[in-house]
């Protein structure tokens, strides 16, 4: 038995973080690897030590093996954890750590190698008499071959990219007249995505669950299974909320999936940790779909219901230990859900989003755990895998972990780039979700295009936002006074000797297709205000008031709100909604209106392509003033006043934040 003493993190992110918070448990060093874009990022905070290998793109860094090698050795390390993703299943890699002497903290290169390719691990799985769905994984690629075997298995038949994941390469084919165009655009993704255009067919199981065994081997020939995780709930055949145990598993058909599971992973000499995917349809038959020869994302609600640390249990299996227990030993407890929280835009087909961390607020009650790898501030770059944090609640049962679920996100404040928190809210309050009576196709079945649509603002969240407005600006202003050594006590932040006196507020929502609207604020004491919004009033009462949380109630309901003022922007949750708008009344110190156009700032992170006017040149409504390039898209900025320019602030090629000022214009006078 070899004892590790310093590890080098292949990777990035949360999971990065995730396996130094171990290693230093466990007193073992750690040395982080890291991008330029990621110069700052928490992973290169917390590890010992960290070794720059490359500029932002991951084939200038992450996905090159040499950088991290030379890393390794420049470091003095002597093993290195993968993590998941980038280099975790290149068997390539692995030979070539096991080759400088390194210890690699995952499967054999054998082992990667032979369960990385669908039909190969499909062929060895059939071998060992593990259930597989039926299809064609042979070695004869030509068309003629693929459409013959197609129409022997009958449809519908899934076409899948023989070397991938992911859901690259992978169509679903309906009918027999759909199966050459399916066949032509499933090879042409897997030779762009994987370097392989290796087919297979399946017969897709219809409704299918979405099952997996989390399995781990020793060296010395201990294998086991520890339980399963349902992670059916799945957008472009990516996973969005896992759970265990699966909510219609049983002790029998447990047994039977853990045994299959175990016997793929003995079959081919499997050392670490593994999971050995199925498809479970209605009747209770299970199908072998692939197997993942890393730490899975999910991995958490394992570690919940059974207790242990799999990276711990990785880095001992890896020093050549035993396992330390047998199949007996593993006992499941209570019940775990984890949601990943990405950095993306369900209103807009799920596109990654991108942009600075404006706040980002963890709730400290028990039964909640985050896994992430960001802080306020920090930037989302495109350049990386859009999950930027993993919540994990843990309860005694379903429904209780469910419920704190919904209660750790709404409590959630991860403000800056666009998230799918208000859409995991909807799962998790979904009637199908809450039964345990889903598939993989749940996110098409109980979800549209509207119901992905952001929520129009109605009068009781535009009072609600109005006084988040006035309470900020009011605790701005008390701040501003404490500094200059003025003493205001609480109680007088909002009186006036005017008792119709109003605060009004011009409010312009992005991402909804609003016009601005006024409304005004009148404080009738520190937690009671009345908001009017036309001809409506409306009453607001503050319950309680902490940091970027509030608790209001109004028109016999109870709300809880998180908000943060980043610059000119309010964001803002309420009622499972996620609110971005801005004040267009600010006021500059000379107390003039600078808003409604006259303020041209980026509409979000990118790349200045162009800049079309200069200090001094006349603007009309509708002219062009600047090209923003964000996410390989260009976005032009036109005027919305009539006026002089007056500053810029960019230059082509000038990176910008969301809601940074670039152009300062001098409106016309009426």
């Amino acid at each position: 038995m070899t004892a590790i003493r310093k590890i080098l993190i292949a990777n990035r992110g949360e999971i990065a973080c995730r396996v130094i918070r171990t290693a230093h448990a466990m007193g073992i060093r750690t040395v982080a690897v890291y991008s330029d874009a990621d110069a700052q990022a928490p992973h290169v905070q917390q590890a010992s030590e960290a070794v720059r290998i490359g500029p932002g793109p991951v084939g200038q860094s992450y996905l090159l093996a040499e950088k991290i090698l030379e890393a390794a050795q420049q470091s003095g390390a002597d093993a290195i954890h993968p993590g998941y993703g980038f280099l975790s299943e290149n068997a390539d890699f692995a030979a070539a750590v096991e080759k400088a002497g390194l210890t690699f903290i995952g499967p054999s290169a054998q082992s990667i190698d032979l369960m990385g390719n669908k039909a190969a691990a499909k062929r060895r799985m059939m071998e060992a008499k593990v259930p597989c769905v039926p299809g064609y994984e042979g070695t004869d690629q030509s068309d003629d071959v693929l459409l013959a075997e197609g129409a022997k298995i009958g449809f519908p038949i899934m076409v899948k990219a023989a070397a991938g994941g992911g859901g690259r390469g992978m169509r679903l084919v309906e009918a027999e007249a759909e199966l050459a165009a399916a066949i032509a655009t499933a090879r042409s993704e897997a030779e762009n995505a994987f370097g392989s255009g290796e087919l297979i067919l399946e017969k897709a199981i219809v409704q299918p669950r979405h099952v997996e065994i989390q399995i781990f081997a020793d060296t010395h020939g201990n294998v086991v299974h520890l339980g399963e995780r349902d992670c059916s709930v799945q957008r472009r055949h990516q996973k969005v909320i896992e759970e265990s145990p699966c909510p219609v598993m049983t002790p029998e058909l447990r047994a039977a999936m853990g045994a299959a599971a175990v016997e793929a992973a003995a079959t081919i000499n499997y050392r670490g940790a593994g999971t050995v995917e199925f498809l479970l349809d209605a009747s209770g038959s299970f199908y072998f779909l692939e197997m993942n020869t890393r730490l899975q994302v999910e991995h958490p609600v394992t570690e919940q219901v059974t207790g242990l640390d799999l990276v711990e249990l990785q880095i001992k299996v890896a020093e050549g230990a035993l396992l330390g227990m047998t199949q007996d030993d593993v006992q499941l407890s209570g019940h775990a859900i984890e949601v990943r929280l990405y950095a993306e835009d369900p209103a807009k087909g799920f596109l990654p989003s991108t942009g600075t961390v404006a706040c980002f607020e963890q709730v400290a009650r028990d039964g909640v755990r985050y896994d992430t790898g960001i802080v306020g501030g920090q930037e989302i770059s495109p350049f990386y895998d859009p999950m930027i944090a993993k919540l994990i609640t843990t309860g005694a049962t379903r429904e209780t972990a469910r419920k704190l679920m919904i209660e750790a996100l709404t409590d959630t404040a991860l403000f800056g780039p666009r998230t799918n928190r208000d859409f995991l809210i909807a799962c998790l309050e979904n009637e199908k979700f809450a039964e345990g009576d889903f598939s993989t196709g749940f996110i098409a079945e109980q979800f549209s295009e509207a119901d992905l649509a952001d929520k129009q603002a109605d009068e009781t969240a535009l009072a609600i936002l109005a006084v988040r407005h006035f309470v900020i600006d009011r605790d701005a202003a008390r701040a501003k006074a404490l500094g200059s050594g003025m003493h205001v006590p609480q109680g007088l932040m909002n009186f006036t000797s005017d008792a119709s006196l109003r605060t009004p507020y011009k409010l312009a929502f992005k991402n909804l297709e609003a016009e601005a609207v006024s409304v005004s604020v009148r404080s009738k004491s520190p937690d009671l205000y009345q908001v009017y919004i036309g001809e409506a009033c409306v009453d607001i009462s503050v319950r309680a008031h902490a940091g970027t949380r509030m608790v209001v109630q109004s028109r016999g309901r109870q709300f809880v709100s998180q908000a943060f003022l980043h610059g000119s922007t309010l964001f803002a949750t309420m009622d499972g909604a996620t609110y971005t708008c801005a004040n267009m009344l600010m006021r500059n110190a000379a107390g003039e209106e600078v808003g409604d156009g006259s303020r041209v700032v980026a509409p979000m992170h990118g790349r200045v392509v162009e800049v079309f006017v200069s200090p001094g040149d006349g603007v009309s409504a509708g002219d062009r003033l600047v090209v923003v390039e964000a996410m390989k898209m260009q976005h032009e900025i036109l005027a919305t006043v009539d006026g002089t320019v007056g500053e810029i602030l960019v230059t082509a090629d000038a990176q910008v934040a969301a809601d940074d000022l670039m152009i300062a214009i001098e409106m016309e006078a009426e």
